[in-house]
């Protein structure tokens, strides 16, 4: 298990990568700042900048809330707040640990992830 630390201003959010190849390759990435922005009031996403290694991963995938996710065809992070349906593309990096409240607030949300220590 990969821990990671999600800070939003003054808040750390804790989340755990799953140990799968787009975990650890996400975890490669680290520190990064990224900006998360709203996408229909069911999650927040931000550029990656590339697709992360999805070796072994399913075609699609049925987000929950807190999930941590990448949509391969748009390169982009996707944290959901809610339920989606399943959807090609969509490979699972891992999950908070608890409540996202911070995240649920409107617009733009400048965020900071690094491993934790």
């Amino acid at each position: 298990m990969i821990k990671i630390d999600v800070t939003i201003g003054t808040e750390t959010l804790t989340a755990t990568l799953d140990d799968t190849a787009a975990g650890r390759d996400f975890a490669s990435m680290l520190p990064l700042e990224i900006t998360l922005d709203d996408y229909h009031g069911i999650e927040k996403v931000g550029d990656l900048g590339r697709q992360i290694d999805n070796a072994g991963a399913p075609r699609a995938y049925e987000p929950k809330a807190g999930d941590i996710t990448q949509y391969r065809p748009w390169s982009n992070l996707a944290i959901f707040l809610k339920p989606f349906q399943s959807s090609a593309g969509l490979v699972r990096i891992g999950e908070f640990d608890g409540p996202i409240d911070a995240l649920s607030r409107a617009g733009e949300i400048p965020v900071r992830i690094t491993l934790a220590d």
